[in-house]
């Protein structure tokens, strides 16, 4: 009697768990931007070192350059490196953008929100200019590179 008591304890609980788990919305996973310091923006020309695409964000990882095109040397006599967040690699993909829109060493201007703590990364915000392999004379701007229209969501 308490085997037939148990199976059945055990056989509800199952079609709750089904019920409950198959009724549900799917949720997708998200973090705030709470990280992020949206009252300062910061603007970057740097040399792409990385690019990471990602099911909810891509990233950029690249050393930033000095007007003279030449990497930005830190205190540690390597060259400064820093990371954004774009929108999802599915996303910029509907864009036309792919990891062949950045090979290594493309030289780009990106506008994005700082994290709080200082670290060398953010989620990028405004425009995005892609300038190519080289530093354009008068730096990569908009005049000189290609606006690519890039959000973060």
């Amino acid at each position: 009697m308490k085997k037939e008591a148990l199976n059945a304890c055990l056989a509800a609980g199952l079609v709750c768990s089904l019920g409950v788990g198959l009724s549900m919305r799917p949720v997708y996973a998200h973090h705030s931007f709470a990280m992020y310091d949206q009252n300062q923006k910061k603007t970057l020309t740097g040399k792409l070192t990385r690019y990471i695409p990602g099911s909810n964000h891509a990233q950029l990882i690249f050393e930033v350059l000095g007007a003279d095109g030449k990497p930005t040397i830190g205190t540690d006599g390597k060259p400064v490196v820093w990371g954004v967040e774009t929108a999802s690699a599915a996303a910029m993909a509907r864009r036309g953008l792919s990891p062949k829109t950045f090979p290594n060493g493309s030289v780009f201007t990106v506008t994005f929100f700082p994290l709080r703590d200082g670290r060398p990364f953010g989620a990028m915000t405004g425009e995005f200019v892609k300038c190519g392999a080289a530093m354009p004379p008068g730096g990569c701007t908009k005049d000189t590179g290609e606006v690519l229209e890039i959000e973060n969501n």
